[in-house]
């Protein structure tokens, strides 16, 4: 059934002041920054709490079982509501949902840094996540309306790729920064300084766009894709802590799935649907959404369990266990810039793409060589560069193509549906690589002393190289995946210089 073709807003030049595309390119630049800063604030917002935990636990006096939900309070709000924000961003126009998105991250932000107990805590990490699913649409999207020209754009989107990437690092060591020499409470008052500089450069950069008010919210759409969200993330987070063959486990997975099923049939009913379905029918912006899915529950095999390793096997403090991440960022970030920039225009996402999943899974897999006597240098240092190198060429080019060529009016929902795919892949990653790393070590014990220090060290390198082989296995199914469904060749070139997609 066709769809019809909804314009929620009118285009207008990508900078505030412009008169025609090109008069004030140096403005473009600044909106990217601002637009960086914003996406960096909500990424590493995933993983500095992590360090932090202990400390706020022993401050506000919670259980260890309560822990988890000061993580996932952040995860179920964010990935359950970026589908719905991509939408409000297109229909109500990409500055003001930016805008109030940074404002209301802010004062989440500080209401958690404030806690005095662990409900407020937690109140306000589900907040964050309310406001993140307004603002990480909306900075993508108003990425992708500012940068047509395809070289720019490819410039513009490498940055972005190496943030959405990189800034899982970024979080564990500014974490660690923070934690050591200030505070818990900082991790998250941090984020003050952050909204600040981009509220003031987006109200000052960015331009307005006018409201269709003839368009209406598919409200059936928004509650089926939420609830169904929900019952993914909430299904996926009960595995951390339930067995999978647990209610609260395979029972919330269920219903998620029996909801996006049907989310999808009403979208092809729907008079002004919450994602139409043109946004992922093309085949280059398909394979782009799984290439995200996939990594992102592959680089939890890096970030969570060699964070477990460098301080829990090696005895790193927070701090060196941040910088020790810094050789993957560096390498990330080349990659990241070489592949959207130089390589993507030249010899096309499949190529650049499955060679950076084959060379994530291979450093994903030399990490398994690890033990108690490692060097940094010479053996954990290694591999985490190889894994950087493979991750960057696989999210900046997914990211550029999975924008790419939707109209305006779509931009917001194609960009919530990036930040989804990438919220979903890190939260299967994290159930089923937490499930089968505690296996691992309990298969280990069987039959030992498991009072014994060495052997339950040696329990925890067994757990922590299952992790990684299962987080190489993600990426080579991505590898599978991406020279199955991507285009063979160069993406063409609109007249507008963006890539084109084919319908």
């Amino acid at each position: 059934m066709s769809q019809p073709q909804i314009t929620a807003e009118v285009p207008e030049p990508p900078v505030l002041g412009d008169k025609a595309a090109g008069e004030r390119p140096n403005h473009r630049w600044w909106v990217l920054a601002v637009i960086g800063i914003a996406q960096l604030m909500v990424v590493l917002d995933a993983t500095i709490v992590n360090i932090a935990l202990p400390s706020a636990q022993a401050d506000l006096g919670f259980s260890d079982g309560d822990r988890q939900w000061v993580i996932t309070a952040y995860a179920l709000a964010f990935g359950s509501l970026l589908l719905l924000g991509g939408r409000i961003a297109d229909l109500f126009g990409r500055k003001i949902v930016f805008l109030v998105g940074t404002v209301g991250f802010a004062a989440a932000s500080a209401l958690g840094g404030a806690a005095a107990n662990f409900e407020v805590l937690v109140t306000a990490r589900a907040l964050q996540g309310v406001f993140g699913a307004l603002l990480a649409p909306a900075a993508l999207s108003l990425l992708t309306t500012t940068f047509t020209d395809a070289r720019e754009r490819a410039k513009a989107f490498s940055v972005y790729g190496a943030i959405a990437g990189a800034g899982g690092a970024i979080g564990l060591l500014l974490g660690g920064v923070l934690t050591e020499y200030l505070d818990w409470r900082w991790t998250l008052y941090v984020n003050l300084i952050f909204a600040v500089a981009a509220f003031a450069g987006g109200a000052a950069l960015l331009a307005h766009t006018t409201r269709n008010r003839e368009v209406k919210l598919d409200v059936p759409g928004t509650v089926l894709v939420s609830a169904g969200l929900f019952g993914l993330v909430y299904g996926f987070a009960n595995a951390e802590s339930h067995d999978w063959d647990h209610p609260a486990t395979w029972g919330f997975l269920v219903a998620g799935v029996v909801l996006l099923t049907a989310f999808t049939w009403w979208q092809t009913r729907a008079a002004h649907p919450l994602l139409p379905l043109r946004v992922l029918l093309d085949r280059d912006r398909g394979a782009s959404f799984a290439a995200v899915l996939v990594s992102g529950a592959g680089m939890f095999g890096v970030f969570l369990f060699l964070t477990y390793y460098l301080q829990a096997s090696l005895g790193y403090t927070p701090i060196e266990t941040g910088l020790a991440f810094l050789p993957m960022i560096g390498g990330l970030m080349v990659t990241a810039t070489l592949s959207a920039t130089t390589l993507l225009p030249r010899l096309g996402a499949r190529a650049i793409v499955s060679a950076g999943m084959g060379i994530a899974a291979a450093g994903l897999a030399w990490l398994t060589v690890l033990d108690l006597d490692s060097a940094y240098a010479a053996n954990v240092m290694p591999p985490l560069i190889v894994s950087g190198l493979g991750i960057g060429l696989v999210v900046a080019p997914a990211m550029n193509l999975a924008t790419a060529g939707v109209s305006p009016a779509d931009a917001g929902v194609a960009s919530a549906t990036v930040n989804t795919m990438q919220q979903i892949g890190g939260s299967i990653g994290t159930a089923v690589l937490n499930t089968l790393a505690a296996g691992a070590a309990t298969d280990y014990l069987a039959g030992k002393d498991p009072t014994d220090p060495a052997v339950l060290a040696q329990a925890s390198l067994e757990s922590y190289a299952t992790a990684y082989w299962w987080s190489a296995a993600f990426f080579l199914a991505g590898l599978v995946i991406s020279v199955v469904l991507y285009r063979r060749g160069a993406p063409q070139a609109a007249a507008s210089g963006a890539p084109v997609v084919h319908m």
